[in-house]
């Protein structure tokens, strides 16, 4: 498709999104657009520097690999750079999203008609307490490609919709926020979920109106799926991204491959094919996803990478180098990652514990060697019951005792598809899951 320049290493990246963003508060629509992006970033690799730009004239790019080419220094033993070795030079076709469920033949009338179904079917207006609701829509759909001199092309689609409905509901001053947001592939994934909106918003209610502030202390922690999968994300995740690690001596000697550095119980993966938010078959340096275990049974066997960080660290590259859009340069990022189902009953989880804390979603969450979560929802468990909604501000822990004190891990895994993960100013959509985990000890406030 390109002439590329000899002696150097040249790639570059073609996107092409659609983006579909729909909001209405109290009945009053506050957003309704529609967008289109097209463009390219070109990148020469001499060995020492690369020079890149960025275009939105498809038509220019051989020209910038021209001017590219003309400022780097020809090397002849450019495809032996240790980084180079690492890039993929893969031949793929994989377009999806091209038939009946691509989001961009979903029309205007059918997008506002959902949310507005949703906010009549869903959302009591007598309640008291509820002080404003929302609903909203959005969608996108991306194609990108990938040619590189070292042979590649690849061309790959993606896309998202999702639906969120919610209120604000004021109890003796304070404001509780809550609703349903559901993002899928396909539109047809988004509809008939009244029951579950409803189910939600009558949980905020509850909480509104009966939480009591929680005595700060450690607790044994039960943490739902979603709190799980946030936990993974943060606390984890993040951990195993290697770009953190090539300046850190010390944290690459406290992650040393093959260390136990958690219960036999946990067992967490990053997997770029399955098909959730974070589905990326081959990464933006060509490579294609895999199925990279970072714990088995407790023993830290994996870490995600890029080219350059492999290469560093002499590891094999796993598909996890992305950028948020073409423009931005790619990193190690995670893609859908998660902590694998045990084998015990999240019923019999709950049984165990005579006093303690049951988390039932978290609104965000930090993380490194200590972590924190925001919760949404928590309540007390008592005698191995739920009992009162507790107003908590934060719940932290320390990433190395945890992950030992993990001493039980449910039969009920759930991957969540509503993640976003920033990094480096880079936001970028990914996934993340989990069952049922009980934690000995965390400290809450």
């Amino acid at each position: 498709m390109f002439i590329f320049p000899e002696n150097l290493f040249t790639d570059v990246r073609i996107e092409t999104s659609e983006y579909v963003n729909y909001y209405t508060a109290n009945d009053e629509v506050e957003v309704n657009n529609q967008s289109q992006t097209t463009g390219a970033l070109i990148r020469v690799f001499d060995g020492d520097m690369w020079y890149s730009c960025t275009t939105n004239e498809l038509g220019r790019i051989q020209g910038e690999i021209d001017a590219l080419a003309s400022l780097a220094q020809r090397n002849q033993n450019i495809d032996d750079h240790p980084e180079i070795r690492n890039f993929g030079s893969h031949k793929a076709h994989i377009i999806k999203y091209d038939g009946e469920n691509d989001v961009r033949r979903i029309t205007p009338s059918q997008r506002e008609g959902l949310v507005a179904h949703y906010l009549a079917a869903c959302v009591d207006r007598s309640v008291e307490e509820m002080k404003s609701y929302g609903g909203s829509f959005y969608s996108t759909h991306t194609v990108k490609e990938y040619y590189s001199s070292k042979g590649a092309a690849i061309r790959q689609d993606m896309q998202r919709c999702s639906v969120w409905v919610g209120a604000a509901f004021v109890v003796d001053g304070v404001t509780t926020w809550g609703g349903k947001n559901f993002q899928a592939m396909s539109f047809d994934r988004l509809q008939n979920r009244e029951q579950e909106i409803r189910e939600e918003l009558d949980r905020y209610l509850r909480y509104a109106r009966d939480a009591v502030d929680i005595q700060p202390g450690d607790y044994t922690c039960v943490l739902s799926p979603a709190a799980t999968a946030l936990f993974t994300h943060e606390s984890f995740g993040h951990k195993s991204e290697s770009d953190y690690m090539l300046g850190d001596r010390t944290l690459r000697e406290e992650w040393e491959i093959g260390k136990k550095v958690g219960n036999e119980k946990v067992s967490i993966c990053d997997n770029g094919n399955m098909e959730h938010n974070g589905y990326t078959p081959y990464d933006d340096e060509g490579n294609a996803a895999r199925e990279t275990w970072l714990i088995r049974e407790g023993v830290l066997t994996g870490r995600l990478h890029d080219s350059k960080s492999a290469s560093a660290l002499e590891e094999d590259v796993t598909g996890n180098s992305r950028a948020d859009s073409y423009g931005a340069a790619p990193m190690v990022r995670m893609t859908n990652t998660y902590m694998a189902a045990g084998n015990d009953d999240p019923e019999e989880i709950l049984r165990n514990v005579q006093d303690g804390i049951y988390v039932y979603d978290i609104y965000y969450g930090t993380g490194f060697s200590t972590f924190t979560m925001q919760p949404a929802l928590c309540y007390r468990i008592r005698e191995g019951r739920i009992c009162e909604p507790l107003r908590v501000n934060v719940i932290t822990g320390n990433v190395f005792r945890t992950l030992f004190d993990i001493d039980a891990v449910g039969n009920d895994l759930e991957i969540f598809d509503t993640f976003y993960c920033g990094k480096n100013g880079q936001t970028i959509q990914v996934s993340a899951g989990g069952p049922t985990v009980r934690v000995r000890k965390l400290t809450v406030n």
